[in-house]
C-alpha cells in the first residue's frame, strides 16, 4: 500500500490505524486527515519514541495489503464504480446482452389487470 491511498481514503484507513496503534486517539487521528508527516509527528509523541522508530513502523505497516475493510468501504464506492468503466469496451452497453445472466429461456411474468 501507498501513503498516497490512505491519505486520499483516510476516514476508512482510520480503524485499521486504530488496530495497528490502539493507544492512539481516533479524533486526533481524524484530525490528521492524511498528513503523514503530521501523523508521525503524532506517532512519535504518543509512542514516546524517536522519529526513526516512528518511521520504520509506519513504513512496515504500508508494507502490508490494503485491508480488505478499508477497500469495501462504502465511501468509495463512486470511485471503483467509475475505475470499472475502463474494462467495458467502447460502444458496448452492459445491459445489452444479458446472457450471462441465465434467464434468457425464462417466460416473461404476466402484466397484472389493472384494476
Amino acid at each position: 500500500m501507498q501513503w498516497k491511498d490512505v491519505a486520499q481514503n483516510w476516514t476508512a484507513f482510520t480503524p485499521r490505524i486504530m488496530t495497528r496503534w490502539p493507544t492512539l486517539e481516533e479524533n486526533e487521528i481524524l484530525a490528521i486527515d492524511g498528513d503523514q508527516e503530521r501523523f508521525l509527528n503524532y506517532l512519535t509523541a504518543s509512542k514516546g519514541d524517536d522519529p526513526v522508530g516512528a518511521q520504520m513502523e509506519l513504513a512496515d505497516w504500508l508494507m502490508g495489503e490494503e485491508p480488505a475493510d478499508a477497500v469495501m468501504d462504502p465511501t468509495r464506492d463512486n470511485a471503483r464504480i467509475n475505475a470499472s468503466a475502463q474494462n467495458i469496451p467502447a460502444g458496448e452497453v452492459p445491459s445489452n446482452d444479458d446472457r450471462r445472466f441465465g434467464d434468457d429461456n425464462t417466460p416473461e411474468p404476466p402484466l397484472a389487470k389493472a384494476s
